[in-house]
């Protein structure tokens, strides 16, 4: 299973027991046009039906990384980028996969770039129980926290940049990488943190090249509910936000979270917040009025309309 040579890309995967849908992820790397890449699964080696569904691939081009506990998302990834022998790495969550072109599309991107440190994302195929949405609706922008936080509109999917659909130089990972440690918003803290590197650009190719999975039934941290360690985040990094996407975020990200959960005493406070420390445009403060006055399925049809 393990490859000398040094490839283009390492394929960096975490997985936490989910052997089935690890498979599949896999798979849909290894059978990518582009050729000259390695896949590194960095897993926990206790996990006894993963060791057996990654044992029954022979595939040289296949490492894996063990670790003797479970990581975060975060110290996974970067344990995959130090162990990584490519010039590139891109990420692939467990559950999500990708169609065959898409390492071939955006290398060509990335090849072209003028930026020293590109960073190159993609649309997706969101997944969801009520059916198939290609996101994002809009390219990306700057500033780049409020192309990510900050809606203008009730649809879902304006502005996104999925882990799965992310790939950098090892070198840029090397020097900024996942911060350890946090239990959500891994992939946005990232992004808002390298971006501000000199020489750092997004660069995107406006197809879908990925497929994200949304289904309610399965475990996710990142859509967990977790309202106050989001609020806790955003106030962390409000030096790497404007007041628009700190409004944004609060509206659509803790909101909604804090409105699912019923945690009504959180309203006042989360709408003083906005206004105060953001600086929310009118369909900000609807969203967050929406999130808890406006009844879920109605909200659901919205967004994804």
């Amino acid at each position: 299973m393990h490859s000398t040579a040094s490839p283009v890309v390492s394929v960096v995967i975490p997985t936490v027991e989910r052997p089935e849908l690890l498979l599949r992820a896999v798979h849909s790397a290894l059978q990518q046009t582009f050729r000259d890449l390695e896949v590194i699964v960095v897993f926990n080696r206790e996990e006894k039906d993963t060791v057996t569904a990654l044992e029954s691939i022979s595939s040289p081009r296949l490492r894996l990384l063990p670790f003797p506990k479970r990581l975060d998302g975060s110290r996974a990834r970067n344990e995959g980028a130090r162990a990584a022998r490519g010039e590139w790495v891109a990420f692939l969550d467990d559950d999500d996969l990708w169609i065959p072109e898409k390492l071939e599309r955006q290398l060509a991107l990335a090849w072209m770039s003028d930026s020293v440190e590109p960073i190159i994302a993609c649309k997706v195929t969101a997944r969801t129980p009520s059916g198939d949405y290609v996101w994002p609706r809009k390219l990306p922008s700057e500033p780049l926290s409020e192309y990510l936080f900050a809606r203008n509109s009730w649809r879902q999917g304006e502005g996104l940049l999925q882990t799965s659909t992310l790939l950098a130089h090892r070198s840029l990972l090397l020097t900024v990488g996942f911060q350890e440690g946090l239990r959500k918003h891994q992939d946005w803290d990232w992004l808002l943190r390298a971006v501000k590197l000199p020489g750092v650009k997004i660069e995107f190719v406006d197809e879908p090249l990925a497929i994200w999975n949304l289904e309610k039934s399965r475990g996710s941290v990142s859509r967990s509910h977790d309202w106050r360690g989001s609020l806790d985040w955003i106030r962390d990094r409000r030096n790497l936000v404007t007041g628009r996407a700190y409004a944004g975020f609060i509206a659509t990200q803790i909101a909604s979270q804090a409105a699912r959960q019923k945690q009504w005493k959180a309203f006042f406070p989360l709408l003083t917040e906005m206004l105060h420390l953001g600086k929310p445009k009118a369909i900000d403060i609807l969203l967050l009025f929406g999130m808890w006055f406006v009844p879920s399925s109605l909200r659901e049809r919205l967004r994804s309309s």
